[in-house]
């Protein structure tokens, strides 16, 4: 079980990382409302410039928490709980914007991924 559990930290850490840092400027069907880039996902959210960013370094910070809880385990539950909460809220905003289930599908699967990784 100790190996799925690190393969799901590893799987959630670089998918995080990805998306706040390689793809932030890109477009992707999972984008919330019309928006193409991270910062225009905010916007339609109704979120400012400077909420993006705190919430990226929040993510950003877990995500690399998590990827370090491989090898120092008392990081595993905070990391995990710190972004199933960001995720939450994710999921949150989807619903405010009245999106298709579809584009908080990630945002879910990633907020399930962790609260199995902080509980098992």
């Amino acid at each position: 079980m100790n190996y799925i559990i690190i393969a799901l930290q590893i799987i959630v850490g670089i998918s995080i990382l990805n998306v706040w840092l390689i793809q932030y400027n890109k477009a992707t069907k999972w984008r919330g409302g019309n928006a193409k880039t991270l910062l225009e996902e905010f916007r339609a959210y109704g979120l400012s410039k400077q909420m993006c960013y705190i919430v990226g370094i929040f993510k950003v910070t877990l995500a690399v928490l998590l990827l370090c809880a491989i090898w120092f385990p008392v990081l595993k539950q905070p990391s995990a709980l710190g972004l199933a909460v960001l995720l939450s809220g994710s999921v949150v905003m989807h619903f405010k914007i009245n999106d298709p289930l579809i584009k908080s599908f990630p945002a879910t699967l990633f907020l399930t991924l962790c609260l199995i990784i902080a509980f098992i």
